[in-house]
């Protein structure tokens, strides 16, 4: 790992590490950041924490913050509205700008956007009150995925097996959102890519492949059990990989996201196909997230991973 110089140390100047927030990924969040302050310190910069929770907006201008890391999930964290308030504050910051963050954060309009440029996602309905259950399940086929369209880490995420179970996954997500997310099932291995960077710049780093227990890598399998498996890389044709990353990177640079995203793939089991599920502006960096993983395995510590995605602040509406 590189160390950083007294010059580099000054060049970041004071650090705020924003996590907790008020979104229903609190907690994790909290070790995210508690991780990202931590790594960021053990290098010597001025780092320190911040949770928007509990602290207004006035309080962060008056901390003068020469930049943040952004260590926040879900709502107001990473959908664009704390961006904007840092873009109004004039205080650089880590990831993707108002518009790539509000736009990953809702899958419905990722989906859109991703299929207008020809890149490949699970076919899906956009269900309100009035929604044709029935029907809906007859045009895209049982087994079904019900998901709440802007949650993350796998809240509000529902799969549907039988046509009775449909209204009751229905019921549960429809209180989140204002329009319930379905998809068709794609039958396959789950993986996920890294993204580091801005535009041409933005490279992917290696696959990540996730063995949940019963492929259930729901909220619990995530971060709080120790039973999913990860393998980096992937038993998987290094052409299947490549094409992984290629579309990773292309879906990434579709949305308009800088800095680093986490892209989410399933590969169809009847043809290796590789499809497209979500993309994570903010994504974790808690001891069983996947990003420091991936960095890892081309040789890039958390600590160093941390220090690259700070070193990458900017603010994005502002021309300097």
């Amino acid at each position: 790992m590189t160390t950083l110089t007294q010059e580099d140390i000054r060049a970041f100047g004071k650090v705020g590490v924003l996590f907790g927030g008020r979104s229903a990924e609190r907690e994790v969040s909290i070790m995210s950041g508690t991780g990202v302050l931590a790594a960021l310190r053990s290098q010597g910069i001025d780092a320190h924490p911040f949770d928007p929770a509990e602290r207004s907006l006035g309080e962060l201008a008056a901390e003068r913050f020469d930049r943040v890391f952004i260590a926040l999930h879900g709502r107001l964290g990473e959908d664009g509205s704390l961006q904007g308030a840092l873009e109004l504050l004039g205080i650089p910051y880590t990831g993707s700008g108002v518009m790539a963050s509000a736009v990953g954060m809702d899958k419905i309009t990722t989906k859109v956007l991703w299929l207008k440029a020809g890149l490949p996602t699970p076919a899906y309905a956009v269900l309100h009150d009035d929604a044709d259950l029935p029907g809906v399940a007859a045009t895209l086929g049982l087994p079904l995925i019900v998901k709440a369209p802007r949650e993350g880490s796998s809240i509000g995420v529902f799969t549907v097996n039988a046509l009775d179970e449909f209204q009751a996954a229905y019921d549960k997500c429809a209180p989140l959102d204002d329009a319930v997310l379905v998809e068709s099932f794609v039958t396959g291995r789950e993986f996920t890519v890294a993204v580091l960077g801005t535009g041409a710049t933005a490279r992917a780093l290696p696959v990540v492949e996730i063995v949940a227990p019963k492929g259930n890598y729901d909220y619990q399998n995530k971060y709080f059990t120790d039973t999913t498996q990860y393998f980096c890389p992937p038993q998987l044709d290094e052409a299947i990989q490549a094409e992984m990353a290629r579309i990773a990177v292309e879906a990434y640079r579709t949305l308009g996201c800088e800095g680093w995203s986490r892209v989410d793939v399933l590969l169809r089991e009847s043809d290796q196909r590789p499809f497209l599920l979500e993309v994570n502006t903010s994504p974790g960096m808690t001891s069983h997230s996947l990003v420091p993983m991936a960095a890892r395995a081309v040789g890039l510590s958390y600590e160093a991973l941390c220090v690259e995605i700070l070193r990458s602040a900017r603010l994005k509406n502002t021309k300097v």
